[in-house]
Order: structure tokens, then C-alpha cells, then sequence
């Protein structure tokens, strides 16, 4: 085989193989590129059930404080009722 045609092969497999690497390097950095977006996205995601969660929260906690108001205004309204009801034994 003539020198010239095994360095054409060489090279021509060079290229190959260059080409493999640099598509390889591509692939991973659109597999990162997706991930990071995937990544951002449930990032967002948690921000906003967070967000919504405190909110149900925050309301959760005033209706609680205002039924424990009604409660304490209930149970005074029925030791007042207690303190006037004359057939009330004490």
C-alpha cells in the first residue's frame, strides 16, 4: 500500500473520530441544557405550591383565631347565661 494512501486513511479517521467527539460534546451539553431547564421549571413550580401553601396557611391560622374568638364569646355568653338563670343551682 503507497505511503500516501494510509496517511489519507489516517486522516480521514482522524476526522471521524473528531467529528464523534465534538457530536458527543454536543449531545451532553443539550442533555445539561435540558436538565437545567427541567430543573428551573421545578424550581418555579416549588416557588409557586410554596407560595399558595403559606397563603392557605395565613388563612388557615385567621379562621382558626377568629373560631377560637367565637368560641371564648359563646362560652362567656353561657356563664352569663349561667349567672342569671335564677333555677341555675350554685
Amino acid at each position: 500500500m503507497d505511503t500516501w494512501l494510509i496517511i489519507v486513511i489516517i486522516v480521514v479517521a482522524v476526522i471521524v473520530l473528531a467529528g464523534v467527539v465534538l457530536g458527543a460534546r454536543r449531545a451532553q451539553a443539550a442533555r445539561v441544557e435540558k436538565r437545567r431547564g427541567e430543573a428551573q421549571q421545578l424550581r418555579s413550580e416549588a416557588g409557586e405550591r410554596t407560595r399558595r401553601a403559606q397563603e392557605r396557611e395565613a388563612l388557615a391560622e385567621e379562621q382558626a383565631e377568629r373560631a377560637r374568638k367565637e368560641r371564648e364569646a359563646a362560652e362567656a355568653r353561657l356563664e352569663r347565661a349561667d349567672e342569671v338563670d335564677p333555677d341555675k343551682n350554685d
